[in-house]
């Protein structure tokens, strides 16, 4: 194999890889919640890396699509840097937002179950061979885009209390490894009606995001849910 054959074989690898730095990025930042790091704090660039770790995510598999580098290492890099930033990244998040806001130790130590109810769901997927264009459960990264949601809402708005928070951490790791179907958000092609409803969902998370700020994540996988369901009869 040649050097540039080599250098393009690497290119969904390195972006996976990517993908795992963005998540550790965002567990260090979650521990320095109120520290600033130039222009934001801790908590900012947490929900950054991990929005940038679903962005690395969705490269990495366009970009082994597009390049036709698949394999076995890629396959099993990708969900290992996803159970990182999006089960562990987000569970640290809460967890530490949790403590902030005056939870006590053990009701905040419920966000570990994050990471449990993901790794559950990387595992589920990958010996379920029929998950290419149908999921069964909420997509892990779906899980970390909801949290920096609802972090955005608290920091908007105000903190729920250990409660409602145990009950939004109990839904959604019964989500991750549900037996329902929701529609897969990749698209084979760019075609209007092999794809509107993936089109109605990202114009409506932009909509979502401009209207509640960072809250509207949240309402957006939320959405994602409504959609799935009313679209679960034609799956």
């Amino acid at each position: 194999m040649s050097i540039f054959n080599r250098i393009i074989s690497a290119i969904p690898n390195t972006i996976t890889s990517l993908n795992l730095v963005s998540g550790c990025v965002s567990i260090f930042m979650a521990f320095h919640l109120n520290d600033t790091f130039g222009p934001l704090s801790g908590k900012y660039w947490a929900m950054i890396a991990m929005a940038a770790a679903a962005l690395f995510d969705f490269l990495d598999g366009a970009s082994a699509r597009l390049l036709k580098k698949f394999s076995p290492l890629g396959a099993d890099l990708d969900s290992l840097s996803d159970m990182v930033s999006f089960g562990v990244a987000p569970a640290m998040l809460v967890l530490n937002v949790m403590l902030d806001r005056g939870t006590l130790v053990w009701p905040a130590f419920a966000a570990l179950l994050i990471p449990v109810f993901g790794a559950l769901r990387l595992a589920k997927f990958n010996i379920d061979t029929t998950q290419s264009t149908v999921f069964r459960g909420l997509p892990i990264p779906a899980n970390a885009i909801f949290w920096i949601g609802v972090v955005g809402w608290i920091d908007s708005y105000f903190y729920p209390g250990w409660l409602p928070m145990l009950a939004l951490i109990a839904f959604m790791c019964w989500a991750m490894v549900g037996n329902f179907k929701m529609f897969s958000l990749k698209m084979k092609n760019f075609n209007f009606h092999e794809n509107f409803i993936r089109y109605v969902l990202v114009v409506a998370a932009i909509i979502f995001v401009v209207v509640y700020g960072l809250s509207g994540f949240a309402w957006t996988v939320l959405l994602y849910f409504l959609l799935s369901f009313l679209r679960q009869s034609r799956i």
